[in-house]
């Protein structure tokens, strides 16, 4: 990567088009662009190509003139001096011989014949698209930092006038954003999808805006796909598959499905492939991505957003290597062939290697699309209460994986009509993303859970702080976060209830008041397995409540509070094992009281289920 930067290159621009909104003065965005461009020489190897005169004056006018302003300003007396010089010494130079200024025209003629050779060279392109990728990311966040500190800066007569203002500049600098994920595509399309998915973090302005770019994924073509396929595996496509669609039916911001049939054994297969564009990019964006938070951290230190790109740095490679996938996959398939009551199919792999897997075909689905539910007979209701089970099982199980992307596209629902209850298949894709939670962690993790559900504050504050090293101060807000509820609903024991829309409006109008610095401090603080099973939950949540169940969330608490009872249960069982046993006294009277809180959930879940099923038999469920 750093030798895409050894040469001053012409491609550091910034389309005029992602400027929106009126053009900042030159000394408005001197100061942030002399910021910006001084911490990427330091954070990208030999990068001061990228701020060479040729690079920003193609940037945006304002940033060049910046940047002359930014240096005129330091060193007037330098150049006053040289001037001089070069008028004292033009009587000199113009009795230079002949032969001497052939022999530079020569050179630069020969400069110039070197230069267009190596700009037309493989690594010569690359230097190119590199530094116009970077181009885009530090121009754009100069100009919207910028936008930022003035917008700040300015009066307003009412709070509404101030809050119109902040707003406009949401929407300004988030399309400015939006044009330049769009450019560079790679993971800055899934960074996007990320930041349009955090409503609970980012103001409205900028998740709205994001939107279009869960349905803008890359679509690679089959011939880049055909030169990886020899690169990698030595063979030609035709020498594996019998057939192989051309187009995609399916793309993600990483990779691309096509469907096709084994030589070998004649079956058909899904072969997920990884955009091959993304080798060459990954380690540059990583780079911006780290570059861009720790800027907006430096302008803006109470919104330190540095944790965002600390876990794209760890799950990426990850995510990136499909041999790890389809391990995760063949580990998750292997734990749940123990819970046969859980109807659960993730497809088998065939074989995998870096930027390919294959894998069995298996289609569904979405679990949101309720048109195809209502007509093959397949209970919404049963729907959510088999995720529930799923990933309770995946954050509760002791070993379990778990997987911490469940997003709709990567959940699909088919009937099954060997199956009588529940009469369908949950089937699980993308097993990039997988991570273990330990023991400990597992254990009071349950514990929390079973005080939120018992409105028990201070046992709730307690495990918090084992959880996550959650203060008091901290503790409501985190409590809202793992569970999606106002606080308020949280202390009087009404958790279970639905959510109504004006709590939601609650929630979005406190962290407008002053509560997303707190929430972003925190979750910066907190164990990056912490974030990821606040990501899984959010996500389940989302999948639940665009069900619309009949039921509300009642059962997929009482659901999550048996696993989490039963994981309480294990632990006491376990500690009464390695303390004598239980005809010891004490371990006698901690079986007692550890088998009477798991008998009530369960018993309170089977009441509840059987009412529901009765209801559901004589048609009191109404859709």
């Amino acid at each position: 990567m750093s030798a895409a930067f050894r040469v001053p290159l012409r491609a550091f621009k910034l389309d005029p088009a992602t400027v929106i909104g009126p053009t900042p003065t030159v000394s408005a965005v001197a100061s942030s662009y002399r910021l910006v461009s001084k911490s990427l020489y330091s954070s990208l190897p030999s990068s001061r190509a990228l701020v060479s005169s040729r690079a920003v004056r193609q940037c945006h006018p304002t940033l060049f003139a910046a940047r002359r302003h930014c240096y005129s300003t330091r060193s007037s007396p330098l150049l006053a001096a040289k001037a001089q010089g070069q008028q004292d010494n033009g009587q000199a130079q113009s009795n230079s011989s002949q032969p001497r200024r052939k022999a530079v025209k020569y050179v630069v003629v020969g400069g110039a014949l070197a230069v267009a050779a190596v700009a037309f060279s493989d690594q010569g392109k690359h230097a190119y698209r590199a530094a116009e990728r970077s181009g885009r990311v530090v121009g754009t966040l100069a100009v919207c930092i910028n936008d930022y500190r003035i917008t700040l800066k300015q009066e307003a007569s009412t709070p509404e006038e101030h809050e119109g203002l902040i707003r406009a500049c949401h929407k300004r600098c988030a399309e400015r954003t939006l044009r330049v994920l769009e450019q560079n595509g790679s993971i800055f399309i899934k960074l996007g999808q990320h930041l349009s998915s955090m409503g609970y973090l980012l103001p409205l302005e900028w998740t709205t805006t994001f939107i279009p770019l869960q349905d803008k994924c890359p679509v690679s073509s089959i011939e880049s796909i055909s030169e990886m396929f020899l690169a990698d595996t030595g063979k030609t496509i035709n020498e594996l598959f019998t057939s192989f669609e051309p187009e995609p039916t399916g793309a993600a911001s990483l990779a691309q499905v096509h469907i096709a049939t084994l030589r070998e054994t004649g079956q058909k297969v899904a072969v997920k492939v990884q955009h091959p564009a993304l080798a060459e990019w990954v380690p540059l964006d990583l780079a911006l991505t780290r570059f861009t938070f720790s800027m907006l951290k430096r302008f803006f230190p109470e919104y330190d957003l540095e944790w965002l790109s600390r876990e794209m740095d760890l799950s990426l490679p990850q995510e990136l290597d499909f041999r790890m996938e389809g391990e995760n996959a063949t580990r998750a398939s292997e734990y749940f062939k123990a819970h046969s009551n859980v109807p659960l199919v993730i497809p088998k792999v065939m074989w995998s290697q870096k930027r390919i897997l294959v894998m069995e075909f298996i289609a569904g689905r979405r679990p949101d699309d309720l048109e195809y539910l209502d007509a093959n007979h397949i209970d919404r209701d049963e729907v959510s209460a088999a995720l529930a089970h799923i990933f309770n099982e995946m954050i509760f199980g002791d070993n379990a994986p778990l997987h911490c992307d469940p997003h709709g596209g990567n959940i699909a629902i088919r009937p099954n009509p060997s199956r009588r209850n529940p009469n369908f298949d949950i089937i699980l894709y993308d097993h990039g993303l997988y991570r273990n939670i330990p023991r400990d962690l597992r254990r009071n993790y349950a514990k929390l859970w079973l005080a939120v559900i018992d409105a028990d504050v201070p046992r709730m504050r307690e495990y918090a702080r084992k959880v996550a090293g959650i203060t008091d101060e901290q503790f409501p807000l985190f409590a809202s976060a793992i569970t999606g509820r106002d606080y308020s609903v949280l202390t009087k024991k009404n958790v279970v209830s639905s959510r109504t829309a004006e709590e939601k409006e609650d929630i979005s109008g406190a962290l407008g008041e002053g509560m997303l610095q707190q929430l972003v401090e925190m979750l910066g603080q907190v164990p990056r397995i912490i974030l990821l099973i606040l990501k899984t939950n959010d996500l389940t949540r989302s999948l639940d409540e665009n069900l619309h169940t009949r039921q509300g969330p009642m059962r997929t608490f009482l659901i999550l509070a048996r696993y989490a009872t039963r994981t309480v249960f294990e632990e006491n069982m376990e500690f009464i094992r390695e303390s004598g046993g239980i005809l010891h006294f004490c371990n006698f009277f901690r079986f007692l009281r550890a088998w009477a809180g798991f008998l009530r959930i369960e018993v309170k879940l089977s009441i509840y289920e059987t009412l529901l099923s009765l209801k559901s038999r004589l048609g009191l469920l109404n859709a």
